[in-house]
């Protein structure tokens, strides 16, 4: 049956599309639009699973969700000793920590601000410290970056992909000049043949 990746646009599934694209693994795509007004996912994604979210991986017949968890399993299945730190190795604890820490710590911030922000000033009294959260996540993204341009080891993992999203929203949202080596990590991804690979097959993401 082969893999399948349930795309949405402007979403945290471009990472995963770039990933397949780093593996050469054949995958299909299925794409699906945000409501134009809501900026939600479509109802068709819950005929996959029944949050409705993206992204998800069908692999043979088996839906993965979660972002870590799809990650993580394709750099195991198919990344031939790349993409992932040995096992045992203090360089494996960091990439789990990190890994966990791109969805549970990383996001929430950034989910908040989305989502307060539309309340307008009924959400202004949250304002200073989301915005604090923010730039202390963001900065020590910031601080643990390796000269590399990795944030484990010297190549690349499963890790970089998954902290590639937040790192977009931070340059998206114009904190290159606050957060230059994000702002790098950033353009070295979108440089990436592979990364414009999934570009292209995806369509437009977050104005690139």
């Amino acid at each position: 049956m082969g893999i399948i990746v349930h795309h949405l646009n402007n979403s945290r599934s471009q990472r995963v599309v770039w990933l397949l694209e780093e593996l050469g693994v054949p995958y299909e795509i299925r794409s699906y639009s945000r409501d134009p007004v809501t900026n939600l996912a479509p109802p068709e994604l819950k005929a996959v699973h029944p949050l409705g979210k993206s992204p998800l991986l069908d692999i043979d017949g088996r839906v993965i969700e979660e972002s870590g968890a799809i990650v993580q399993v394709l750099c195991e299945r198919y990344g031939n000793g790349a993409w992932l730190p040995a096992a045992g190795t203090d360089d494996a604890l960091r990439h789990l920590e990190l890994m966990h820490f791109a969805e549970g710590s990383a996001m929430t911030p950034i989910l908040l601000n989305l989502y307060v922000g539309r309340l307008g000033d009924a959400g202004a009294p949250l304002q200073p410290r989301i915005r604090e959260q923010l730039a202390s996540h963001l900065g020590y993204l910031e601080s643990i970056l390796r000269p590399s341009g990795h944030f484990v080891g010297d190549d690349w993992t499963g890790a970089d992909v998954m902290l590639s999203f937040p790192a977009e929203i931070a340059v998206m949202q114009g904190g290159g000049p606050t957060w230059p080596k994000l702002a790098a990590f950033v353009a070295s991804i979108h440089a990436r043949p592979a990364w414009q690979r999934a570009r292209a097959k995806t369509g437009p993401y977050y104005g690139t």
